[in-house]
C-alpha cells in the first residue's frame, strides 16, 4: 500500500529551521503498530497520521517512540499541507483529538493554533533538576504532563547542558526550561527523552504551559517566544481565557510516497 508522505519544517519561514514534522494524510486507520513503526522509520519528534471525520479531521501524533495527547509543530504541519497541498480552501480547520477539539486558522502565511490551557502549579524545584543542570534554577511548576522549570536568564537559558539521563528520570513526559527573553517576551527549551526526544527543536504544546505563566507574570496576554533549540523557531501567542492562541510558519521540505 502506497501512502502520500509530506515534511513540514513548522515554525520556520525558511527551510532547515523550527522543528521537523512528518504527515500522512489516511483514508482509514492503519494499525496502531503500523503507524508507531511509521513514525519510528521517520524518526522525528512527530509524525501525523489524520482522517477526515465529517467536516472535521481526527488526528494522532506519534513519536519515534510512542504516541502523545497533544503535539503542536505537528498540528501546524498538518495544517499547512491541508490548506497548500490538499485543497482545504476555507480559513479555519478543526481537528479532533485526544486533547479535545483543536482548531487552526489561517491568515495569509501565518497559521494560528487553538490548543487549551495547561495547569500550573508551583511545587519545589526537584534535586535531581538542581543536579542535572549547570545553572541555577529560579522555580519550578507541574503541569498536566510536563514538568517547567523557571531559569533566571535568557543566558542561563543558552548556556543549559543538562544531564538527559537525569532529566528522563525527573519527569516521566519531559522537561521545559524557559526564562525571560531579551529580545522577545520569554525563550524556552524543551527535553522529552522518555517520548524518544532528546531535546525537540520547537514545542508548540509547551507554549499551552508557558504562555499562561508568562502572561502573569509579565502581565500581558499578547507574548512574543522563542524557543532556543539549535534550529530555533519564533512563535506569537495570545492567552484567552482557557484557550492559548500559538502563531506561525511553515514550509514543506518535501513530499513522496511510502510503502507501508
Amino acid at each position: 500500500m502506497k501512502l502520500k508522505i509530506f515534511q513540514v519544517d513548522a515554525f520556520s519561514e525558511k527551510l532547515f529551521g523550527g522543528n521537523p514534522a512528518a504527515v500522512c494524510p489516511l483514508d482509514n486507520w492503519l494499525s496502531d503498530e503500523k503507524m508507531q513503526n511509521i513514525a519510528a522509520e521517520n524518526n522525528l519528534a512527530e509524525t501525523a497520521f489524520y482522517v477526515r471525520d465529517g467536516n472535521n479531521y481526527h488526528l494522532r501524533w506519534f513519536t519515534p517512540a510512542v504516541e502523545v495527547n497533544l503535539c503542536g509543530h505537528a498540528t501546524l504541519a498538518t495544517a499547512h499541507v491541508l490548506f497548500n497541498h490538499l485543497g482545504y480552501d476555507d480559513q479555519e480547520i478543526r481537528f479532533k483529538s485526544m486533547s479535545g477539539m483543536l482548531s487552526v486558522k489561517k491568515s495569509n502565511d501565518l497559521l494560528t493554533l487553538n490548543f487549551p490551557v495547561d495547569e500550573l502549579h508551583p511545587v519545589e524545584i526537584p534535586e535531581i533538576i538542581k543536579k542535572a543542570v549547570n545553572v541555577n534554577p529560579a522555580e519550578a511548576y507541574r503541569g498536566k504532563n510536563v514538568l517547567l522549570i523557571v531559569l533566571q536568564s535568557q543566558a542561563d537559558l543558552e548556556k543549559l547542558q543538562p544531564d538527559i539521563s537525569s532529566i528522563a528520570s525527573a519527569h516521566p513526559h519531559g522537561v521545559i526550561f524557559t526564562a525571560k527573553g531579551t529580545d522577545v517576551d520569554f525563550v524556552s527549551r524543551c527535553f522529552f527523552p522518555n517520548c524518544g526526544i532528546h531535546e525537540d527543536p520547537v514545542t508548540g504544546s509547551a507554549h499551552c504551559i508557558l504562555v499562561p505563566y508568562w502572561a502573569s507574570k509579565l502581565k500581558k496576554t499578547e507574548l512574543t517566544a522563542r524557543q532556543l533549540s539549535k534550529r530555533r523557531g519564533n512563535l506569537w501567542c495570545r492567552l484567552s481565557g482557557d484557550r492559548v492562541e500559538i502563531s506561525g510558519k511553515a514550509i514543506t521540505y518535501m513530499q513522496g510516497e511510502i510503502e507501508a
